[in-house]
């Protein structure tokens, strides 16, 4: 069975995010090389990264924000905890923790 192509709005988003490293690294004055090394992937993998192409694991991809120094960002990006929605729906939906 052939892998599903992404949807428009991944493919989308994974270019956005490619471009946004690109910037980061060039930002820090780092040249591809040098990130891949931190990163400890090749040139080509972080070639793919960059472009948005699919396919890259979530650990090269957490090395690479990490080598960037946007890890910590990455992560608080993601917290439900930060966004309206998760804080207003934390009391209702998460389980009430009971201390002995």
């Amino acid at each position: 069975m052939a892998p599903r192509r992404p949807s428009a709005r991944t493919e989308l988003a994974a270019k956005r995010i490619g471009e946004y490293l690109v910037t980061w690294r060039k930002l820090h004055g780092l040249t591809a090389a040098q990130v891949a090394e931190r990163a400890q992937i090749s040139r080509g993998t972080l070639t793919a990264l960059e472009s948005g192409k699919g396919g890259v694991r979530l650990g090269t991809f957490l090395g690479v924000a990490r080598s960037l120094g946007v890890l910590d960002r990455v992560v608080e990006a993601l917290d439900p905890y930060e966004s309206d929605l998760g804080r207003a729906r934390a009391d209702e939906v998460l389980p009430k923790r009971v201390r002995r």
